[in-house]
């Protein structure tokens, strides 16, 4: 089993989630990065984990690896909801997305 390397902020971990309650279900994020986002059966985005579980709990995060980071944060930014959040693990401050001032 391999370990992937996590993507980081100023050394700090990131995790990404998505606020399905904003999701219009466009699907920008899973062509960006189909290893993190997944469209579900119900029209929704929702994140996923390494190993591709679908994760569909509300609020739920999976850690950004750092391969991705680029296509993670271009999903975040051109997402017509603004529904994808990245934040920092260690603090939950939103690092990319629609809350970062």
């Amino acid at each position: 089993m391999s370990v992937q390397q996590e993507a980081s902020v100023d050394g700090e971990e990131l995790e990404v989630w998505i606020d399905q309650d904003l999701c219009t279900g466009d699907g920008i994020c899973a062509q960006y990065a189909p290893e993190v986002f997944e469209l579900d059966i119900d029209g929704l985005a929702y994140v996923k984990t390494a190993d591709d579980q679908l994760l569909q709990d509300r609020g739920a995060t999976t850690a950004v690896p750092l391969p991705l980071l680029t296509d993670v944060v271009d999903s975040a930014k051109e997402c017509p909801g603004e529904c994808i959040h990245v934040r920092r693990v260690s603090d939950k401050v939103e690092v990319y997305g629609p809350d970062v001032a």
